[in-house]
């Protein structure tokens, strides 16, 4: 069976065809890329950031902020964007965030560090986000 580019795999294996093997272990089996090799870590290029996955809009540049931890934070995503997750892994209490439209892994969300006024950050991996600039 044979995709177009909106339709979402209903499969993993489907996930499998349309992601490169590194998309694949971060974004459908809730890998992380190592800090600082991503490639929106450093990024003020004004635009929107979308899933990597199935392409919808999670985040704005706007909201985007150093948080000095090696990979892209926001301190906020676009409304409905993101659903979150709790996530006891690793001994320790975090909360996973995923794409709403494909439930796709795409980091955490912290809140209470104090980084901005919002206090939170969504903590994402580059490799599952793609950015749109802003044209103009």
């Amino acid at each position: 069976m044979s995709l177009t580019d909106n339709e979402l795999p209903r499969t993993e294996d489907e996930w499998r065809v349309r992601l490169s093997p590194e998309e694949f272990r971060v974004l459908r089996e809730a890998g992380t890329e190592r800090p600082w090799t991503g490639e929106y870590v450093d990024t003020k290029t004004p635009g929107v950031y979308h899933c990597r996955a199935c392409g919808a809009e999670l985040f704005r540049s706007e909201d985007k902020f150093d948080s000095h931890c090696g990979w892209p934070s926001f301190d906020d995503a676009i409304p409905g964007a993101v659903k979150e997750i709790p996530d006891n892994t690793l001994g320790m209490r975090r909360v996973e965030i995923r794409c709403a439209r494909c439930d796709s892994h795409l980091g955490h969300v912290f809140e209470g560090e104090g980084f901005t006024p919002k206090d939170t950050r969504h903590c994402v991996n580059s490799i599952s986000v793609r950015l749109e600039p802003r044209q103009g």
